[in-house]
């Protein structure tokens, strides 16, 4: 056979088999998360162009958006409700990541003993309903019939107790906390999995050196479940800035008192389908989802794009 004849042979690709059992499995879950995601979210952007003129729906371009940001009612509930859940958000990050990543710390220590015990009893609150959750500490926190009084009188601190979820200076930060004790299993286990996953011989290596203990923790740990902290704070982000459930229940539609607790998911629920004197607005409301969903994807654009690429670099 001729050199000619073996470069040909040589050069003749391999087809490979189209795996269409991909296809197949991943179908049902494409359908199911476009009808109930991208649809409604495609729909929600186009209402969000449109507005009712004589009875019908016609185009108005971006003058819903004008209307938000320029009417005198409008745009100071909304900035009230922005300003609102950016707090909320920066509550969750001060006190529910670093709790969650203390007691996962605390948890993956060798030899705790009840550590299943702790990560359960932690990690329950999370799958209570909302509305469960809400209740409940309306209940403990009522100055009528709540029993917070008397378990703070037990310690001598009866005289710091006030009716924290009707005071406009402390609701917000009331319920951030309720959030905070129901949602902060979720970063702790998805620490404690990236603390686990660290391999044995880098903290081996580290004891030969005498990093141990909390200093292991600091120098060698930290930086290496940086990507999981980064999942964790994106995810705290997403959740917060489409908060709705629990302030809901707490504290109302009119999320009170005086709007203190508002955040642009009561804003959105109370523009979409009016409430009590106050007629619903699709448009206007589909302009305020509309807006939600450009400050998250700005936000996971960020971490993305400039967070994440940074946190590469500092590892490698």
């Amino acid at each position: 056979m001729s050199d000619t004849e073996m470069a040909d042979i040589e050069t003749v690709p391999v087809k490979r088999p189209i795996r269409w059992h991909i296809a197949v499995f991943l179908a049902p879950a494409f359908l199911v998360y476009t009808a109930v995601m991208i649809l409604p979210l495609i729909e929600t952007l186009r209402l969000s162009l449109f507005n009712m003129v004589e009875g019908q729906l016609a185009f108005v371009g971006l003058n819903n958006f004008r209307t938000l940001f320029s009417d005198p009612r409008l745009s100071a509930d909304f900035w009230n409700a922005l300003g609102n859940n950016v707090v909320f958000f920066i509550i969750h990050m001060a006190v529910q990541n670093p709790v969650g990543i203390a007691i996962a710390a605390m948890l993956s220590l060798p030899g705790l003993r009840f550590a299943a015990f702790y990560r359960s009893a932690i990690f329950v609150p999370t799958l209570l309903s909302f509305v469960i959750v809400g209740f409940i500490w309306k209940l403990i926190l009522s100055p009528i019939w709540g029993i917070a009084p008397s378990l703070m009188d037990l310690v001598g601190l009866k005289w710091a107790f006030a009716p924290w979820l009707g005071k406009a200076e402390t609701a917000l930060i009331a319920v951030s906390l309720i959030s905070v004790w129901q949602y902060v299993g979720i970063p702790m286990m998805l620490i404690y999995a990236a603390l686990l996953n660290i391999p044995d011989e880098v903290l081996e290596a580290a004891e030969c050196d005498g990093i141990t203990g909390w200093s292991q923790f600091w120098k060698i740990k930290l930086p290496l479940i940086l990507p999981s902290i980064g999942i964790v704070s994106v995810l705290t982000f997403v959740g917060n800035f489409n908060a709705f459930d629990l302030i809901y229940t707490v504290q109302g539609a009119l999320a009170g008192p005086n709007g203190s607790t508002d955040i642009l998911g009561t804003l959105l629920y109370r523009t979409f389908f009016g409430f009590q004197n106050q007629m619903g607005d699709r448009s206007m409301g589909a302009t305020i989802a509309a807006v939600m969903f450009l400050i998250i994807l700005a936000g996971v654009a960020l971490y993305l794009f400039v967070i994440q690429r940074r946190m590469r670099r500092y590892q490698f």
